[in-house]
């Protein structure tokens, strides 16, 4: 595994009020490396993300991605940089089919305006069909063929996760930034989901942070956890490790 480090955080601190919802959080994820974020609800898991992908702005600390900071910009230019986010809710265009949420996906890579986007021919016509052969690749690797022409608000719960993952896909991203993503899910679409993550890790070769409250899902696709307790990080290490240091059984698991 290549260890370069692809993102990195120093002494990040964000404060709602009196709250401190990030206490100094250093973190960084190497490449190819799926790093675990873990903790109890309110530790800052999420605080944290938003913070990566600039719907925050922490009071103090920054975020260097690719060696270059990124924690003055906003979400869109976050995300044109090369880092896509799936969210702990899922936010998809509900009124939309599968195949449109990933095109939609896409917008960013579009080059033609909206003269030749208006008249859908020439330049735009070989635009649409060269981002379309993307998507329909996605959907073919998240096996998701019988549902491409569906409406998602009509889809089950899992699939809909799983197009959700397949629009963040969609933007060809450095970074993976997935909040949650097996949230609410039953064993096998769990296991499936698991299975789909660790193709894109193995295949792609895309490094990814994952917010993940199932420990057994944790152990199982985790190369590395960072542990957060009341904004604050308890444990940095691999995960086999970090789930038998007693700070993390007490603060995560509720234990003595």
């Amino acid at each position: 595994m290549v260890t370069e480090k692809i993102l990195e955080t120093r002494n990040l601190v964000l404060s709602f009020g009196g709250v401190k919802a990030l206490n100094g959080v250093d973190l960084h994820v190497k490449n190819e490396e799926i790093l675990a974020v873990i903790g109890p609800n309110g530790a800052g898991k999420s605080s944290l993300l938003n913070c990566i992908n600039g719907f925050y702005s922490a009071q103090q600390g920054t975020i260097h991605f690719k060696g270059k900071p990124i924690h003055h910009l906003p979400p869109h230019a976050v995300a044109r940089l090369g880092i896509s986010r799936t969210f702990q809710n899922i936010e998809l265009y509900t009124g939309l089919t599968v195949l449109e949420n990933l095109m939609a996906a896409r917008h960013i890579h579009m080059k033609r305006g909206a003269f030749w986007g208006g008249l859908f021919f020439g330049p735009a016509l070989k635009e649409e069909i060269r981002h379309r052969v993307i998507v329909e690749e996605i959907i073919d690797f998240l096996e998701i063929e019988p549902e491409r022409h569906k409406v998602v608000g009509m889809l089950p719960y899992g699939v809909r996760k799983r197009v959700e993952l397949g629009r963040a896909l969609a933007m060809d991203p450095t970074l993976l930034v997935l909040d949650e993503p097996m949230a609410g899910m039953n064993l096998e679409e769990k296991e499936d989901m698991a299975r789909f993550i660790l193709d894109v890790s193995e295949r792609r070769r895309i490094p990814m942070i994952i917010v993940e409250h199932d420990m057994d899902v944790v152990l199982d696709i985790a190369d590395r956890s960072v542990v957060l307790d009341f904004g604050t990080k308890i444990a940095d290490g691999r995960t086999e490790e970090i789930v038998r240091d007693p700070r993390v059984v007490q603060a995560y698991l509720g234990e003595e």
